[in-house]
C-alpha cells in the first residue's frame, strides 16, 4: 500500500517529472524491441494520467487509507490560475498514528478530495479537517471534504437553499397540493441529512403539514 501511495503521488504531485520517465523508459523499450507503439501508448497514458490521476488518488487513498486529522499551516497565493482562479499552494501539517505530526504540500491542481467533484473545495487555513492516508507515507493525504466543518456548512446552506424554495412556493399558493407536497418531500429530505443539527421547528412544520394535507 504504501508503494501505490507513493506512486499516485509521485503521478498526481509530480506529473511532468512523470512524463518524462514514462516517455524516456518507451523510447528506450521502443528502441530495444523495434515496438513503435510502445511510445505512442506512452504517450495516450500520459494525458490520461494528467487529467484522472487526481481523482485516482483520492478514491484509492478513500478506500485503503487510515482515518485522521490535518491542518493547512499556510496558504500562498501563485501567479497562475485556473479557470480564472489564483491557484494557491498549501503548507499542513498530518497527525500520524503516534500522535506526532508529519508535514506535507499541496496545490489547488494536485489535491486529493474526496468525495470526486467538480469544484475544488479545500478548507480553512487554521482548521482542523478529517483526511485518511497511508501509515507510513503520511504525506500524501485526501481531504475529506464533506466531514470538515467547511463541508458541513456548504452542504447545509444548499439543503436550505432547495427547503427555502419548497417553502415559498408553498406560502405563495398554501392549498396548491402539489407545492404542499412538495414542501413535504423538502422538510423529509432536510431533516434526514441533517440530524446533527436540532431540527424541532422543521419536525414541527413537517408534522402541520402532514395534518392539513
Amino acid at each position: 500500500m504504501i508503494f501505490l501511495s507513493q506512486l499516485l503521488y509521485l503521478i498526481s504531485h509530480h506529473g511532468f517529472l512523470f512524463i518524462v520517465f514514462l516517455m524516456i523508459v518507451s523510447i528506450l523499450l521502443a528502441v530495444k524491441f523495434g515496438k513503435i507503439a510502445i511510445p505512442i501508448v506512452a504517450f495516450v497514458l500520459s494525458i490520461i494520467s494528467a487529467f484522472t490521476s487526481q481523482y485516482l488518488n483520492a478514491a484509492f487513498l478513500n478506500a485503503y487509507g487510515t482515518r485522521t486529522t490535518a491542518v493547512i499551516t499556510k496558504a500562498t497565493e501563485t501567479n497562475s490560475t485556473l479557470n480564472d482562479a489564483p491557484i494557491f499552494d498549501y503548507d499542513f501539517i498530518v497527525k500520524k498514528l503516534n500522535g506526532s505530526y508529519a508535514q506535507g504540500t499541496f496545490s489547488t491542481t494536485t489535491a486529493a478530495i474526496y468525495p470526486i467533484a467538480n469544484s475544488i473545495n479545500i478548507p480553512q487555513e487554521g482548521l482542523e479537517f478529517p483526511v485518511k492516508f497511508i501509515p507510513g507515507y503520511e504525506k500524501n493525504i485526501v481531504i475529506l471534504y464533506d466531514e470538515s466543518e467547511d463541508g458541513k456548512r456548504a452542504k447545509l446552506t444548499e439543503a436550505l437553499g432547495d427547503l427555502n424554495k419548497a417553502r415559498i412556493q408553498y406560502e405563495a399558493s398554501p392549498d396548491d397540493h402539489s407545492f404542499t407536497q412538495e414542501y413535504i418531500d423538502a422538510l423529509e429530505k432536510f431533516i434526514r441529512e441533517n440530524k446533527d443539527q436540532d431540527m424541532t421547528d422543521y419536525e414541527s412544520k413537517l408534522a402541520e403539514l402532514k395534518k392539513a394535507l
